[in-house]
């Protein structure tokens, strides 16, 4: 496979997923506002530092307002990770790679696109707010679907599915990490109501709550969340699932070429580095340093993903 295909199928998927982790971002932020009393930018100022777009987003206004806030991560064009912005670019790297892609994909991607382009024109209200981000997810979803329902298994899968996966794993962590930024600053002790109403907001914002309780029962605890997210194979957001998964691909790929190269490596240490751990480890380690630590790797072997392919070749 030519590299700018690879990388045309590989930026395709992140980029449909970063649109679908921004959505579930911004509802993050939206019921941690209920959590809590205080001004508008203890919530929003921290949710947009787990995104890594603050300091453009401070470039460009002079303070923050959860209507700048939400309008920033949903549709400013300035901002290169809004949702808006990232199923544009989805779009584009489809139109790229059009003859790798099932029909049905492509439908699929197209009506995304224009679904979610028509209601991202102009601002979105407090109370349309809602229905706007379950479109995000529902037509995101419909891609992901055709994809699964429709593709060959060959290497144009397997770099739209490793592409899928660094992205849901670095989200994942990041959504992990707004307990630390967004939610730890706060008077409520450990195991208090609001802080088991916190943990379920970062259960719900991965889809995670109905799984957590088939799997742990209905008493929220921290330690057993952290597990369900970041170790726990069964669910498909986890962090162990997700890097599981970019390993697995990877694999594919080298049987498919007859050969192994420093990404596989890498993605093998991944795995046996930070998801070979007991959830006790991950606390006396530290659970901020710990999600640090991971989105530092998955950086890392990203970029040599880009490498090992050739993807600007």
């Amino acid at each position: 496979m030519l590299g700018k295909t690879a990388n045309g199928l590989y930026w395709m998927f992140r980029y449909l997923e970063r649109a679908e982790n921004n959505a579930r971002l911004i509802e993050t932020g939206q019921r941690i506002a209920l959590t809590r009393s205080g001004a508008p930018t203890d919530e929003w100022t921290p949710v947009m530092k787990t995104t890594g777009t603050d300091a453009s987003f401070a470039e460009k206004y002079d303070a923050v307002t959860k209507e700048s806030a939400i309008d920033w991560m949903l549709r400013d064009a300035d901002n290169p990770s809004s949702v808006r912005s990232s199923i544009e670019a989805a779009r584009q790297n489809a139109r790229m790679v059009r003859t790798a892609l099932t029909a049905e994909v492509w439908g699929a991607m197209n009506g995304c696109y224009i679904d979610v382009k028509g209601k991202l024109t102009r601002r979105v209200n407090e109370r349309d707010l809602p229905n706007v981000l379950g479109l995000i997810r529902q037509r995101t979803a419909l891609v992901r679907g055709a994809t699964h329902g429709t593709m060959l298994r060959n290497d144009s899968y397997d770099f739209a599915r490793i592409g899928t996966f660094l992205e849901r794993a670095d989200n994942t962590a990041r959504i992990l990490d707004t307990k630390y930024y967004v939610l730890l600053p706060t008077s409520a002790p450990v195991g208090s109501q609001l802080d088991n109403i916190q943990w379920e907001t970062i259960l719900r914002s991965v889809s995670g709550a109905a799984g957590f309780r088939a799997a742990y029962g209905q008493t929220i605890k921290p330690t057993e969340i952290v597990r369900f997210l970041i170790l726990d194979k069964r669910m498909p957001r986890s962090l162990n699932f997700c890097c599981s998964k970019i390993r697995d691909n990877l694999g594919y790929l080298a049987s498919e070429y007859g050969d192994k190269r420093k990404s596989h490596q890498m993605a093998d240490d991944l795995c046996r580095r930070f998801m070979s751990h007991d959830v006790d480890s991950i606390f006396d380690y530290g659970l901020h340093e710990y999600i640090q630590d991971v989105v530092t790797a998955l950086n890392a072997l990203g970029h040599q993903i880009e490498r090992d392919y050739r993807f600007f070749a």
